[in-house]
C-alpha cells in the first residue's frame, strides 16, 4: 500500500511536471478557453421557462375563496444569459403575490366566478419578479377563481383520544380540554354542514401521572380557526381496593306486611382513588330489592345499585340475590 502512495505522489512530483511544460501551456489555454466560452454564452439572450411561487392574498371584503388556484406559475421568460443564470439558481424565490380584492374589483361579471386570462397578469407579475428579465407568457393560461360569501361560527370541538393506564391507575375526574369550542370563518355553504370540528387522532398508553398535552385541531378545507390547538388535560390519580358492608332497602313493600331478608347486607368491593378513599362510606352507596320481583316461584330478590359515587372503579357486589321472608301481620 505504502510503495502504490509513493507511486502516485512521484507521478505528480512538482519537478516532473516542470519539465513537462507542454501539460501545463495545454490545461492553462483550456481552462481559459472553457471560461471565455461560457463568458460569451452568457452574454447572448435566451428564452427558457422559470417556475415561481404563487401566493393568494387579500380576499374581497366579506367573500372567501373556495377553488384552489395553482400553487405555481410556469413563467417563459427571454433575457442575457447572466440574469436568466441567476434566477435558475435561486433554490426558494419569493412568491408572486396576487391581491384577490383588487382582482375582484377590476373584473366585470359575475361576483363569484371569475375567469382570468394568464396574459392579462404579466404586467402585474413582472413588477414582482424582475426587470432584468422579460415575461412572454404564464402557464397555466387560464386561472379560475370561485367566491363564495365568508360566514363565521363558533363550534364544539371532539378530542380523538385514545388512552389506556398502568395498573391501579384511573381518571381522577373527567378529561377536559381547552378551548371547548373554536370560531370558524369560511364559505356559508361550507360552514352549513360542519357541526362540530375535531382533533387529531391521539394515543397515550401507559399512564400513571396527570397528562397535559397540546393536539392538533383538523381544519376543514378553505376555512380559518381562531385556533388550531387544543390543550387536553388528563386528571390521573392512583386508586386502590376498599370493601363496606351496605344495609340493603326494600321497594314497594305494601303496607302491613313485614318482609325480612337473609342476609340484610351486602358487601361491595371496589376501587377508588387515595383522594376520595376515607371519605367514600357506607352513605354514599344506595342498595335495594324490589318487593314486586316477589312471586311464589322464587324465594329470592335480585339486588340492585340504585346509586353509587362517579369516581369509583371496578365495583362487585355480594351476595347478588338475597332470601326473603313474607310475614303478615
Amino acid at each position: 500500500m505504502k510503495k502504490k502512495l509513493t507511486e502516485i505522489v512521484n507521478y505528480f512530483n512538482f519537478e516532473k511536471l516542470k519539465k513537462d511544460r507542454r501539460l501545463i501551456v495545454f490545461a492553462v489555454c483550456l481552462l481559459i478557453a472553457t471560461a471565455l466560452w461560457f463568458l460569451n454564452a452568457l452574454s447572448k439572450d435566451y428564452t427558457t421557462t422559470i417556475n415561481y411561487p404563487v401566493k393568494y392574498t387579500n380576499p374581497p371584503e366579506e367573500m372567501f375563496l373556495t377553488s384552489t388556484p395553482p400553487k405555481r406559475f410556469e413563467l417563459k421568460v427571454e433575457g442575457h444569459g447572466f440574469s436568466i443564470l441567476r434566477y435558475k439558481l435561486i433554490l426558494s424565490p419569493s412568491p408572486i403575490v396576487l391581491d384577490l380584492a383588487s382582482i375582484h374589483e377590476n373584473h366585470e361579471g359575475s361576483a363569484n366566478i371569475i375567469t382570468i386570462q394568464s396574459q392579462s397578469l404579466i404586467e402585474r407579475v413582472s413588477q414582482q419578479v424582475t426587470n432584468e428579465i422579460s415575461i412572454a407568457e404564464i402557464s397555466p393560461n387560464v386561472i379560475t377563481l370561485i367566491f363564495d360569501s365568508a360566514a363565521t361560527k363558533t363550534l364544539p370541538v371532539k378530542t380523538n383520544l385514545t388512552t389506556t393506564f398502568k395498573p391501579q391507575f384511573y381518571l381522577k375526574n373527567k378529561i377536559t380540554f381547552q378551548p371547548e369550542s373554536i370560531k370558524i370563518s369560511g364559505p356559508s355553504t361550507a360552514l352549513d354542514t360542519i357541526r362540530f370540528l375535531e382533533t387529531e387522532s391521539v394515543n397515550i398508553s401507559e399512564i400513571d401521572e396527570n397528562i397535559e398535552k397540546v393536539v392538533q385541531v383538523k381544519r376543514p378545507l378553505n376555512t380559518e380557526l381562531s385556533s388550531d390547538k387544543v390543550l387536553v388535560k388528563i386528571p390521573v390519580e392512583k386508586f386502590t381496593e376498599k370493601e363496606l358492608t351496605i344495609p340493603v332497602e326494600i321497594k314497594n313493600k305494601p303496607e302491613g306486611v313485614s318482609v325480612k331478608l337473609f342476609p340484610s347486607e351486602v358487601k361491595v368491593s371496589f376501587l377508588v382513588g387515595m383522594s376520595n378513599y376515607e371519605s367514600t362510606t357506607t352513605n354514599s352507596f344506595k342498595i335495594t330489592v324490589d318487593f314486586n320481583q316477589a312471586d311464589n316461584s322464587s324465594e329470592t330478590l335480585d339486588v340492585t345499585i340504585d346509586s353509587k359515587p362517579p369516581f369509583i372503579q371496578s365495583l362487585r357486589v355480594s351476595p347478588q340475590s338475597v332470601d326473603f321472608l313474607v310475614e303478615t301481620d
